[in-house]
């Protein structure tokens, strides 16, 4: 990931096994990383069994809040891929039955839309 589009609150792809090292001990038994982003701070994740949005806050990032969604509680998603001229992607959430997004995470280009259209497609439509 770029450092200009860190900066600017893109996400990329964090590679798995630093994010199980990292993030391990929150999973539940039989439940495993698929795919996980990072921000400059911020990090969110999709596992076989819910997504965490982990939010680092204050000055040191020593307060770590966690937050779990069921993928049964996603009522719709979208993606919107980058252009020619934007330098990100974006993912909307709604959760349960809420007009505005609840969730909404940009993405640098080298993030494939597509593959995380996929994880969240599989889980939310299952």
């Amino acid at each position: 990931m770029g450092l200009f589009s860190a900066f600017m609150g893109n996400a990329g792809v964090a590679s798995p096994d630093e994010l199980q090292n990292e993030y391990g001990k929150l999973l539940a038994d039989n439940e495993h990383i698929e795919v996980g982003f990072k921000l400059i701070r911020d990090v969110f994740l999709f596992t076989n069994k819910r997504m965490i949005l982990i939010d680092k806050q204050g000055l040191t990032g020593k307060k770590i809040d966690y937050r779990s969604i069921l993928y049964k509680s996603i009522s719709r998603f979208s993606i919107e891929t980058a252009g020619h001229f934007d330098l990100d992607a974006e993912l909307k959430i709604w959760i349960s039955s809420e007009i505005i997004p609840s969730i909404s995470k940009k993405f640098n280009k080298d993030v494939n839309v597509y593959d995380l259209q996929r994880v969240l497609a599989n889980h939310v439509l299952n």
